[in-house]
């Protein structure tokens, strides 16, 4: 049982090997729900006692899952059965004292829920995680969110290990997204270098990343990106320049990425955090959809093995397949990653923690290796479907192999004819349920927070031409690649009809073909009403 029947003024212990949790429990006695021994006895009053001991025996197996997980903290190698889980749960769950039978709250944050269903969908866990001054603190009168949030940053803790990052020293989840962990990290970094102004920020045009900087307060110090081949890669002479021109002192960190869109491919993070250590400047990463790639894992690896890295933020719906809303900030300096914890205000909310663990435990270990294999073999397939389908439209797939996770292919056909067929084809490919692709037009030119951007969304102010891209993410399968083939082919078919339809279409005897063409120009009118749904939906 996760619980046992206390006296006044006890203490709960649960064995961990991350780390212990004592939860002091004054003059409350919890009673686990579950039956136990006394009432598998009573029981067998009623029903067969060799029914009853076989009904029990199938219950400890469930517990010990459950005794295994509070004793190891990681996350088991098979996922667990929804009963399981439930289970795990719902004893959880009423560890808190919202659940407690006869509980009188006279508070004003007592775990009152108006809406039953809003209680079922957070399994009654109400109070959420943290304390007014830690969001890693124990709750004194939420013992089962505290238990909850404790093994769930163990668990992505085990996971961050398996997927690379093996030094990785502590981490922790917060309900919040990839750009505002980030604002949390500069924030940290704040009061540890007053002197500080300024971030360098080797280029990747996404708007979070960027608007995190400013939001901390900081000038953000844009450094362009090279151009090798197709590739857009870190110009370390640039930073480095940069990092003396301005002094260290005033610099509060180096802030580079991993994951990004293609030709855009990782900084150069083992080269960025030796010049970290050698200036002693900070070093953050944002790792938003890392995880799911050994590559940029190991690029953090090496990076803190050579050099400098403080800590490096990833999404949790990006990798975890969870719904938006959480992060998880992770570092090689255990003191410093609890500095950030104790940097964040207020209680938080438990939803993303609940997430994650129910997923990590459904998945194990093995499940989720068995994803990042899936996802390695979906790059190669769409890799080599998009080299297919661009050589047939005269177009080429760009040669980004340092990019684990996006490609992109040359639209050069298309901008001869007019920048607007560009825009156009991801106008169609949104019209017609394809997420997630985006086009990339040439001289394109955004504002974001009061700094102009030329050449928004290629990372560099004149690449050569014009692309789209797609990416192979974790959870995608081989019939989602199948058919955005499909509707992609069918898209650039239409783009090409309508651009040649002067050439192609004349006089009677060409009716059929004329209708054709109205009918798809039709079409590509209705794909212009939503065409500013899309680029907003881009950006």
């Amino acid at each position: 049982m996760l619980c046992r029947t206390v006296q006044a003024a006890s203490c709960i212990v649960v064995p961990w090997c991350v780390q212990r949790v004592e939860i002091f429990l004054p003059r409350i006695t919890t009673v686990s729900a579950a039956m136990n021994r006394e009432s598998f006895a009573a029981g067998e009053r009623l029903v067969s006692p060799a029914y009853v001991r076989q009904g029990c025996e199938a219950r400890r197996s469930h517990e010990h899952l459950i005794r295994l997980l509070l004793e190891k903290g990681k996350c088991p190698e098979d996922g667990w059965d929804e009963s399981t889980l439930e289970l795990f749960l719902h004893e959880l769950a009423i560890m808190d004292s919202n659940n407690f039978l006869g509980n009188c709250g006279v508070g004003e944050r007592e775990g009152r829920v108006a809406s039953s269903l809003v209680a079922r969908r957070h399994y009654r866990f109400i109070h959420g995680i943290g304390r007014s001054g830690d969001i890693a603190a124990v709750q004194p009168k939420a013992a089962g969110s505290s238990l909850l949030n404790k093994i769930t940053n163990s668990l992505v803790l085990d996971i961050i290990k398996l997927a690379g990052v093996h030094t990785v020293a502590n981490c922790f989840v917060v309900p919040m997204a990839t750009g505002m962990s980030l604002t949390l990290c500069f924030l940290t970094l704040r009061h540890k270098r007053p002197k500080a102004k300024y971030i360098i920020w080797p280029r990747i045009d996404q708007k979070s990343c960027f608007k995190s900087m400013i939001t901390a307060g900081f000038e953000p110090v844009v450094i362009e990106n090279v151009l090798e081949g197709d590739e857009l890669r870190t110009d370390l002479k640039a930073v480095e320049t940069k990092v003396q021109e301005l002094g260290p002192d005033n610099v509060l960190c180096i802030h580079s990425t991993t994951s990004c869109f293609a030709p855009r491919v990782p900084d150069r993070l083992e080269e960025l955090a030796v010049i970290c250590a050698n200036y002693d400047v900070p070093h953050i990463v944002n790792n938003a959809y890392g995880v799911q790639s050994s590559k940029c894992m190991h690029l953090i690896q090496q990076g803190a093995r050579v050099g400098r890295i403080d800590a490096f933020v990833q999404s949790l719906d990006k990798n975890f397949m969870v719904p938006v809303g959480g992060a998880i900030i992770a570092g090689f300096n255990d003191a410093f990653i609890q500095e950030i914890s104790k940097m964040y205000p207020g209680r938080a909310s438990a939803s993303p923690s609940l997430d994650i663990l129910i997923t990590l435990l459904s998945l194990g270990s093995n499940g989720y290796k068995k994803l990042l294999k899936e996802r390695k073999e979906m790059f190669s397939y769409l890799s080599n479907q998009l080299k297919k389908l661009s050589e047939a439209y005269n177009e080429r797939l760009l040669h980004t192999p340092h990019n684990p996770i996006s490609l992109a292919v040359t639209l050069k056909t298309l901008d001869e004819y007019h920048d607007k067929a560009v825009t156009q084809l991801g106008s169609m490919l949104f019209t017609r349920q394809v997420s997630g692709a985006r086009v990339v037009p040439l001289g394109s030119v955004q504002t974001v927070s009061g700094y102009t951007f030329r050449g928004f969304m290629s990372h560099t102010n004149n690449y050569p031409c014009a692309y789209l891209n797609a990416a192979s993410a974790i959870g995608m399968k081989m019939q989602d690649v199948d058919l955005f083939i499909k509707r992609l082919d069918k898209c650039l078919k239409t783009v090409r009809k309508v651009q040649n339809k002067d050439s192609d279409v004349s006089g009677v005897d060409n009716y059929d073909q004329t209708e054709d063409v109205a009918i798809e120009e039709m079409a590509l009118k209705l794909d212009n009403v939503l065409l500013d749904t899309y680029k907003d939906a881009s950006s």
